[in-house]
């Protein structure tokens, strides 16, 4: 979309700066933000080092890849899966410290490449990835901070080939996190339409039934902000969204005019104003902010390199949250007029999170009377919450972070759920049972939560 394009010198400045002040982006890219390749690479080669707790990975590719990581524990791994890649006869140097004992490789689905790093001690890991500059081919780092106390240094083994190995874990995936506000409550009706109808009762209302939507569809989980009729600061609102990691997060109102005959639905992203005024607010009190995404904080960087991180976190947070309300409003059609093809820009303070892709729906005019009967309606309501799922479908189908249900599903992976049985599923995707037994060598029909299938393509 424009506003990507338009984003992206600006962020690539960003990432130079970042750079040239000694600190990696891993922390900063918006997950699922990764570079796209149909194409097959391989990995030439893999160099390692450690410094003061931190160990770092550096996988030289022959092209752009997409990847995903996760961690095990009892004993403690990283898991990397490359994707459309392979590998032959890599060599990892001994570095003394290093939190990496070993590494492991091996092909997964005849597509991928799969990296499995047995660590010394438990790690947090990180990664992203570099294009192709100053003399250097297309890059994949992953950086490994270790917890807790400094590890006792272990006999260093001398160099040597990395075992091949099929023994693949099984990567443990989460849904995507839902945060759904009903805007206003409590003491704060917001608008109130001719007839008496409250701001704070129907946005509630739809909120609720939207819960219910997500809280059905495979793969997704909704977090309320707002359960009933209190008044909740808008901080809090943002604070409770953070804590719950949610993946977007929807603010749902009714908008009022003073021109009763003003109508339709419209979609807010957060205004370039309002997220400089947010920056400073942030960079002001950062000695008592929470992490960014990443877990990087801000309380221990110089200004000059606590604006640069915030400031790489909040452009991609925006172009995120531009992607989410255009699929919305591609759905809010079906429902009734939208006032604005365009994606309206506002400072309201229920988007102001910095790495939370944030909108905010004003769904009707209360203050249209027509309208006001309509949002007064269960169907209604229905119709508006079924809009915000689909676009919430349509957003994730292409952007669903790494690590989650959804990101495997968009692979051609089916994460299988509580309840479901391989019929069901083979009709979801409509394939026949046979297809899908023999896809997945499944001499019978038994199957269990957690299990991955690989759904056969149509065209195949």
């Amino acid at each position: 979309m424009s506003q990507s394009n338009q984003g992206y010198p600006r962020r690539r400045f960003l990432l130079e700066l970042l750079r040239a002040s000694g600190m990696t982006a891993a922390s900063v890219m918006a997950p699922g933000v990764l570079l796209a390749s149909g194409r097959h690479h391989q990995v030439q080669g893999i160099r390692l080092s450690a410094h003061e707790g931190q160990t770092r990975l550096v996988f030289d590719l022959t092209g752009p890849v997409e990847h995903s990581l996760f961690t095990l524990t009892d004993p403690h791994r990283v898991v990397i899966d490359i994707q459309g890649a392979s590998a032959r006869d890599l060599v990892v140097p001994s570095v003394p410290d290093s939190v990496v004992s070993r590494l492991r490789y091996a092909p997964r689905n005849n597509t991928d490449l799969r990296v499995v790093l047995d660590l010394r001690a438990q790690a947090n890991p990180r990664s992203f990835v570099l294009r192709p500059g100053e003399g250097a081919g297309h890059r994949l780092v992953v950086d490994l901070q270790r917890q807790g106390s400094a590890l006792v240094s272990a006999p260093s083994p001398q160099p040597q080939q990395p075992t091949r190995s099929m023994d693949q874990p099984a990567p443990r995936l989460r849904e995507v996190v839902v945060a759904i506000d009903a805007g206003h409550g409590g003491r704060d009706p917001g608008a109130v339409g001719q007839g008496g109808t409250r701001e704070k009762d129907v946005v509630l209302a739809i909120a609720q039934r939207l819960e219910r939507l997500v809280a059905r569809e495979p793969g997704m989980k909704p977090v309320m902000i707002r359960t009933g009729d209190y008044f909740l600061p808008l901080r809090d609102r943002i604070r409770r969204a953070r804590d719950q990691r949610a993946d977007v997060f929807i603010s749902i109102h009714a908008d009022a005019a003073p021109d009763r005959r003003v109508q339709g639905s419209s979609v807010y992203i957060l205004s370039q104003g309002g997220a400089t005024s947010e920056a400073a607010r942030w960079l002001a009190e950062r000695e008592n902010a929470a992490d960014l995404v990443g877990g990087v904080k801000l309380d221990d960087k110089d200004d000059v390199l606590a604006s640069v991180l915030l400031d790489l976190s909040q452009t991609g947070t925006i172009e995120a949250s531009a992607t989410l309300a255009d699929s919305l409003i591609g759905d809010l059609h079906r429902v009734g007029k939208v006032r604005s093809r365009r994606v309206e820009r506002a400072g309201f303070a229920v988007l102001k999170s910095p790495d939370i892709p944030s909108v905010l729906v004003e769904a009707a005019f209360i203050s249209n009377p027509a309208e006001e009967r309509k949002l007064r309606t269960p169907a209604f309501q229905q119709s508006l919450a079924e809009a915000l799922m689909g676009g919430l479908r349509s957003y994730f189908s292409n952007h669903a972070p790494p690590g989650t249900i959804l990101a495997e599903t968009r692979r051609g992976r089916h994460v299988i759920q509580n309840g479901e049985t391989l019929s069901t599923i083979a009709s979801r995707y409509q394939v026949s049972l046979n297809e899908l037994r023999e896809h997945n060598n499944l001499s019978n029909d038994r199957i269990h939560a957690g299990q991955v299938l690989v759904i056969p393509r149509r065209d195949s």
